[in-house]
């Protein structure tokens, strides 16, 4: 077996590669692959695994994305995606050679950080990723939708439009851009990804209504790409999704969740992606009426150099902190003296005795502030010394995000 970089010209091997494994096939409907949500692969970045009589089987990629970070730092990161293996070679060592010489690849570009999303949770932590950013889905009745008055006063000045998709992409572009470089743990969508229409709604060309929000001045500051369902006669029900809420501030979000929880002529609204902690649940004149459901892990984190991470991300305490750090996959094993004064952090090897003792995928759980190092010391994953110390070191004031899928 070989495992090599691709170019260009395995672009269309690579995708019916990919897809076996998922046992999908390609859509040849849409012109010039529009809309294919991997339109936007750069070959550039694909890995592929050749067995010995030359047949390709297997595949994995990575997308030249940013990832803001606590403290509004933005900073290059390697979004992994397209990794499958024919069902005919799987536990035969081909996805960890793959992953060996990607992370190998990665380390080469200068890259410090790689994230992914994880089709499946058993996977991905023995290549030393962890889960960092979490969402889940809130459902609310129409007839108990009701917002209710902020008790500490501030009214909405900015106006509500609803456009067809088609009518807004650049106006949605942009917003995206401006949300993204101030929300911890949003990942960049490049403009080749709208140009391509690749991913899901609302980057993706299904029809796809759009509630614009514009501030007081007339500035766009928040979308929503919302779809109605059709009538089901057997639960008498008709839903509104909401694919994805954007909004550069919370008066913008409550009002475009009022806009769509005041929709005519449906009995359900779902909000199919929102932080773990988000408001809006508590906004709800019945606290009771939001279903919270779907809660699940969505970015993976993995650190490929422990210095360069902790030194790129901001920091809200002052402390010392020893980070014993075992990397299993790559046979590395460090420890690292964190030192953190007004924001920034130094990170250099050290022999101090460690404070915490983890795997390289617990670091990437707690690096970006959405899990706490107690929670895994309570797990058992995390051994600790000074388990307060670390807490309040990662404790970031708002917590991580990620909306984009890829």
């Amino acid at each position: 077996m070989e495992i090599r970089s691709t170019t260009e010209q395995d672009h269309d091997v690579f995708v019916d590669t990919l897809l076996t494994p998922f046992g999908l096939v390609r859509d040849t409907t849409a012109e010039d692959g529009g809309g294919a949500w991997w339109s936007a692969l750069e070959m550039d970045r694909g890995v592929m695994a050749v067995a010995d009589d030359g047949r390709p089987i297997g595949t994995a990629a990575s997308y030249s994305f940013e990832l803001t970070l606590p403290g509004d730092t933005v900073v290059p990161v390697a979004g992994v995606t397209a990794v499958g293996v024919l069902p005919t070679h799987r536990r035969r060592g081909v996805l960890t050679a793959m992953m060996r010489y990607q992370l190998e690849e990665l380390r080469e570009r200068g890259e410090f950080l790689s994230v992914l999303l994880a089709s499946e949770a058993v996977i991905y932590r023995r290549f030393g990723y962890g889960p960092a950013t979490y969402t889940r889905r809130l459902t609310v009745p129409r007839h108990r939708s009701a917002l209710a008055a902020p008790r500490a006063g501030g009214a909405d000045t900015g106006t509500v439009e609803v456009l067809r998709r088609a009518e807004c992409v650049d106006l949605m572009e942009e917003v995206y851009d401006r949300y993204r470089r101030t929300q911890p743990g949003a990942v960049s969508r490049p403009h080749r990804w709208w140009a391509l229409r690749a991913g899901q709604p609302p980057i993706a060309p299904a029809p796809r209504y759009v509630a614009v929000h514009r501030d007081a001045d007339g500035v766009p500051d928040g979308y929503a790409s919302y779809s109605r369902g059709d009538y089901d006669p057997v639960t008498k029900t008709v839903v509104l999704t909401v694919d994805e809420t954007i909004a550069v501030d919370d008066a913008a979000f409550t009002a475009l969740a009022r806009f769509v929880l005041e929709h005519d002529l449906v009995t359900q609204i779902v909000f199919k992606h929102l932080p773990t902690e988000h408001p809006l649940r508590w906004q709800l004149a019945d606290f009771r009426a939001g279903e919270v459901g779907g809660e699940t892990d969505w970015l993976w984190v993995r650190l490929l150099d422990v210095p360069r991470a902790l030194t790129a991300r901001g920091w809200f305490a002052d402390g010392e902190l020893v980070l014993d750090v075992e990397d299993r996959f790559l046979g590395e094993h460090n420890r690292y003296l964190l030192t953190v004064r007004d924001g920034k952090a130094e990170c250099v090897t050290t022999d101090r005795d460690p404070d915490l003792s983890l795997d390289v995928s617990d670091l990437g759980s707690i690096y970006l502030g959405g899990t706490t190092p107690s929670t895994l010391v309570r797990a058992g994953h995390i051994r600790a010394h000074h388990p307060a110390l670390a807490d309040t070191l990662f404790r970031t004031p708002r917590a991580p995000f990620t909306l984009h899928w890829f």
